[in-house]
């Protein structure tokens, strides 16, 4: 099998030996936990309960607001204790749900089982919607939103992301390997949702296990066919994953349903499956713990709302010399200055991670060595936008594509010179959008 792939990109050390042999371990409940009202893209939950109320384990505490918008559930059997501005895993405090759990958190609140040879598409969004599932792959975008394209949509194929390109997290990996079925069978259940005929499923050719069991369970679906791709950072994002299966090239500006694809995660279809067939909604979230200053790396399935400090307490704590935390993985993550911050529904990974493997080091002048523009996957010329917006240049930043950046880190990642050119031009993006919506109000 040809491994596929794109143009650009980088191949940085994996790390993925800390926890790729390491099967899923169900991490005991916590003391408390807090669930933020606004795990996802969109609009936050509105409140359904109050301060005193006493919740059940699947429960509804929070409501869908709008369209774009995701239910929460409680994570746990307990009194809800407070309900207010709570420290978060995004680095900016937002609105949250603490619950003081009481009891094993065995009383499961349910949904109707399905039978997902029987299900209709309307039901599938539906009990999507209801069990809250948002995307995996770090923009936790509400899955059901996904499912209900605008009319006239052409979707043909459906892809799922099984690249997992960034280093050290497994998570994706594990469940290739631990719940085969339930990846295939998601994904089927996903494209009957759409009413597509042709599933795909890409795999980097650094997980063979994988790419053997997802092979062989997709023989059971003759719609679904399993890729096996270049290992390359960033793999795994959904231009890159079109342009190498498909051969197709999503415009700037535009979305994979603008050339007939949807992307779901490898734990976004898992989720489906288990809302779908075994009645379970969004309460608990699967991560990889890893990095060279945690003691025990492990991946695990944890409660959603479980404080980071938890969850690193469960895999031995910190050794002396850690640097820095991460949220997520460490091209795309979030560094954590509070670990009171709770796991969310969409987080992958907690990475604790040691100077050496931070390998900071002074930034120096850009040699003009042309590295960032060979590296980059949407043909952006980091450099030069990273001078206009120093410059104050914005319009500049603007035409040469700053809001097409998906932030990957590629080109911060292979500079000599060490320039944070991902963080100049994230800056840059609130700053080109905050010029242009100025611009729009003054006209």
């Amino acid at each position: 099998m040809k491994a596929l792939t794109f143009t650009g990109g980088t191949h940085p050390s994996e790390y993925k030996e800390l926890t790729e042999d390491k099967p899923f371990e169900l991490m005991p409940l916590p003391e408390k936990v807090l669930l933020p009202t606004s795990q996802h893209i969109g609009k936050p939950a509105r409140l359904s309960v109050k301060k005193k109320s006493e919740v059940k384990t699947g429960q509804v505490i929070a409501e869908q607001d709008g369209f774009i918008s995701s239910i929460i559930h409680s994570s746990v059997n307990g009194t809800v204790k407070n309900i207010g501005i709570q420290a978060n895993v995004s680095g900016f405090p937002r609105e949250a749900i603490e619950i003081t759990v009481d009891g094993n958190g065995e009383e499961l609140c349910l949904m109707e089982a399905m039978n997902p040879d029987k299900v209709t598409p309307d039901e599938i969004r539906q009990r999507v919607k209801e069990a809250g599932i948002v995307g995996q792959g770090g923009a936790a975008f509400p899955t059901y939103v996904k499912l209900t394209p605008p009319e006239g949509a052409k979707i043909d194929c459906v892809i799922l992301n099984g690249a997992e390109c960034e280093p050290y997290l497994t998570r994706d990996y594990r469940f290739m390997l631990e719940r085969t079925e339930a990846v295939i069978g998601g994904l089927n259940l996903i494209m009957k949702a759409l009413g597509v005929k042709k599933g795909a499923a890409g795999i980097e050719d650094n997980k063979p296990k994988a790419i053997e069991k997802m092979t062989k369970m997709a023989e059971n679906y003759p719609e679904i066919d399993v890729y096996q791709l270049k290992t390359k950072y960033p793999q795994g994002a959904e231009k890159m994953l079109i342009k190498a299966i498909l051969g197709r090239e999503v415009p700037p500006g535009k979305l994979p349903l603008d050339v007939g694809v949807v992307i779901q995660n490898i734990g976004t279809a898992v989720a489906v499956y288990d809302a779908v067939v075994k009645g379970i909604p969004e309460t608990t979230a699967a991560l990889t713990v890893s990095g060279g200053a945690v003691k025990e790396p492990k991946n695990l399935i944890v409660p959603v709302g479980t404080p980071i400090n938890d969850v690193i307490e469960f895999c031995g704590g910190f050794s002396e010399d850690v640097a820095k935390v991460v949220v997520g993985g460490p091209m795309m993550g979030v560094a954590q200055y509070d670990f009171t911050a709770p796991v969310m529904k969409a987080t992958s990974g907690i990475l604790a991670l040691t100077k050496s493997e931070l390998n900071k080091v002074e930034e120096t002048n850009c040699v003009s060595c042309g590295k960032c523009v060979e590296a980059c996957a949407l043909n952006v010329l980091p450099t030069t936008v990273v001078k206009m917006i120093k410059e104050g240049r914005l319009e500049e930043a603007d035409k040469l594509g700053i809001m097409t950046c998906m932030e990957c880190g590629t080109c911060t990642y292979v500079c000599p010179a060490n320039i944070p050119l991902v963080q100049w031009i994230r800056l840059g993006k609130h700053r080109v959008a905050a010029f242009n919506r100025a611009k729009q109000e003054n006209n």
